[in-house]
């Protein structure tokens, strides 16, 4: 049984009449007749009474309508929906970030996406820049917000947003009234940092500053997700140097200053599979390429 043999079937269950079904498909009498008696054949009923003057459906006929009415509309649904999926128009779509995207790009990012691509779901997970690449290439996520750099072969990255950095410093720290600090005010202190092996661009970025600056950081604690590390910094376990989006992070006993010093540039990336034609991830790089390319308090909004 094919689907075509359905549509005839119903075609000539709606008219009641073999000539007027044939004229509606566009095909002659004579091989709508034969392909209606084959699907009888198939079926083992007589799906419709003939005379010369009249059809009609048989009880057979009756009950099979209804059910044939049904799974053409489920065909037709099949057919639109990969359509849909082929377009980029439906689907899921599995999108890793690291925390410091979740308060720049992601607020502005994932909002606009939705609202081009309002069919295909965001499956949001967040972790760390080298779990992040490690589920990329083993298909895992479809694409990751993450830091560069992006060395593994046979993935693509896109710079989508750049920051400064800022000192993350416990609530009444000695200098915590006015403007920027100087870097160098730090270098007694303890630091808490995650580990190398995480984001080794920005982890190398931070010593490189403070190496600058005049001194190596005293690293006295780690930790693995910013909002850990900010955490910490509200205990009084140390100070940080974060990306200046996670002032909107808001916690109670941590003081962000701006440093003296002018800050090297934070930047964090779209990467996805550079072999991955999929339209959702097609549409979603394009999406955040084209938010890329305004400043970063658009972004942030």
């Amino acid at each position: 049984m094919e689907l075509r043999h359905l549509r005839y079937f119903v075609a000539v269950a709606e008219h009641l009449s073999f000539g007027r079904a044939a004229a509606r498909l566009h095909i002659s009498q004579p091989p709508l007749s034969r392909q209606v008696r084959a699907l009888e054949d198939e079926l083992g009923a007589a799906l419709f009474v003939r005379t010369k003057r009249s059809v009609a459906l048989t009880p057979a006929g009756a009950a099979l309508l209804p059910e044939a009415r049904r799974l053409l509309r489920e065909a037709d649904a099949l057919k639109d929906g990969a359509r849909h999926i082929a377009a980029g128009e439906i689907g899921t779509l599995a999108l890793g970030f690291i925390a410091v995207a979740a308060y720049n790009v992601l607020p502005a990012l994932a909002p606009e996406f939705r609202r081009r691509h309002p069919g295909v779901k965001l499956a949001l997970q967040e972790s760390t820049t080298d779990v992040l690449l490690t589920a990329l290439k083993q298909g895992q996520i479809d694409v990751g917000l993450v830091l560069p750099p992006v060395d593994e072969t046979g993935l693509r990255y896109a710079p989508l947003v750049h920051d400064t950095l800022i000192a993350a410093l416990p609530a009444g720290w000695r200098e915590g009234r006015g403007g920027a600090i100087p870097l160098m005010s730090l270098a007694e202190e303890p630091f808490i940092l995650f580990p190398r092996k995480v984001g080794s661009g920005l982890y190398d970025l931070i010593v490189s500053f403070c190496r600058r600056a005049g001194f190596s950081p005293r690293i006295e604690q780690e930790a693995i997700q910013m909002q850990t590390i900010v955490s910490l910094v509200a205990a009084r376990m140390g100070v940080a140097l974060v990306p200046a989006a996670l002032r909107n992070m808001r916690r109670a006993g941590v003081l962000y200053r701006p440093l003296a010093e002018r800050s090297p540039i934070v930047e964090i990336g779209l990467a996805w599979r550079a072999a991955d034609r999929a339209p959702a991830v097609q549409a979603f790089v394009a999406v955040a390429q084209s938010l890329a390319r305004a400043p970063i308090k658009r972004m942030a909004a």
